[in-house]
């Protein structure tokens, strides 16, 4: 089998289906697709198997390789109940460190709701982070092929992901670039998704979005959506749902500053939201003025904090952008 293949032999289709089957109705079960049912068939219909023809699981510290074709049938068993399990799955690790994955199911399906394409006019959306491969078919099955976009940094992960799309029967267009620089070439767009974590959402996106676009991106372990209303202005509330995803590389390299939280109460740090408040604040308040804040302000929820950006200037804020809780990204 080649470095990225698809596979050249399929899991018995009445199996795959099944796992399928069960797949989306935990997803329904946990309420994704109440809003919008259409994604219920999307999900449905798209088979994520074989967009990963192998992942890997964390097992005594290392990582192990689990197969579609491999020759034991108990572990390619054990590799389709993976492929169907509502968990992201690692599917490129580089020196022990995760280089890409396949997210959480549940969750795309979440992202994808809040992304707001509806059933009317069809929405250009660009994704960045191809991934796999199998959220740009997920959108190019509701959509079509010729309104998705996905652009990832490195040619291995795209020829994979270009792979895995023809072998599921979808051609929307992958490109290899800089996430960060958007995709100039495919622009204007009216969604951008991104599945991987940012420090900062780039200007470049607003550059190449419709005045309305709508931009869901991971940030500060939570998701953002901003609705674009030019070039230089977008805005938007955190959702409520939390995220981890493969940080974005490229762009500018900025890293958030190192922060040093001995000391630090053990109820705080347990705590998931005081945790995206660390992250959000990161080089403004140092962790004890972070912890004063969230304890004043009585542990506020996601949903409290938003990003403003206006012309070179991009912060995040508590309640209200022009209120006294704002920090700079």
């Amino acid at each position: 089998m080649g470095a990225h293949a698809p596979l050249d032999r399929e899991p018995d289709p009445a199996q795959a289906a099944e796992a399928r089957a069960a797949l989306v109705r935990e997803i329904e079960a946990g309420g994704a697709f109440e809003d919008d049912p259409a994604w219920r068939e999307v999900f449905q219909a798209v088979p994520r198997h074989l967009f990963v023809p192998y992942y890997y699981v964390s097992s005594t510290g290392a990582y192990e390789r689990l197969w579609g074709e491999d020759p034991d049938p108990v572990r390619r068993a054990r590799w389709l109940r993976g492929a169907y399990a509502d968990a992201p799955l690692a599917t490129r690790v580089r020196d022990g460190e995760l280089v890409s994955s396949s997210s959480q199911p549940s969750l795309m399906a979440r992202m994808l709701l809040e992304l707001d394409v509806g059933d009317g006019a069809r929405h250009d959306v660009l994704e960045i982070g191809a991934g796999t491969g199998y959220n740009a078919a997920l959108l190019a099955h509701r959509l079509g092929d010729e309104h998705v976009t996905t652009v990832d940094l490195d040619p291995d992960i795209t020829e994979a992901a270009r792979q895995h799309l023809r072998a599921a029967g979808y051609r929307p267009a992958v490109v290899t670039g800089d996430g960060a620089a958007g995709c100039p070439q495919r622009a204007p767009f009216d969604r951008i998704i991104a599945t991987c974590a940012l420090d900062a959402v780039p200007r470049a996106w607003l550059a190449q979005c419709r005045p309305g676009a709508r931009v869901l991106a991971p940030l500060a372990t939570g998701l953002i959506a901003l609705r674009v209303t030019d070039a230089e202005h977008a805005e938007g509330r955190f959702l409520h749902t939390p995220a981890y995803f493969v940080p974005l590389r490229g762009g500018s390299g900025r890293t958030r500053p190192e922060q040093h939280i001995g000391g630090l109460p053990r109820r705080a740090l347990q705590s998931e939201l005081f945790r995206f408040l660390l992250e959000l604040t990161a080089g403004s308040l140092d962790p004890y003025e972070a912890l004063a804040l969230w304890q004043r302000e009585r542990r506020p929820v996601r949903e409290r904090f938003g990003v403003t950006i206006s012309g070179p200037y991009e912060w995040a804020w508590l309640d209200d952008p022009e209120g006294p809780y704002a920090w700079p990204l």
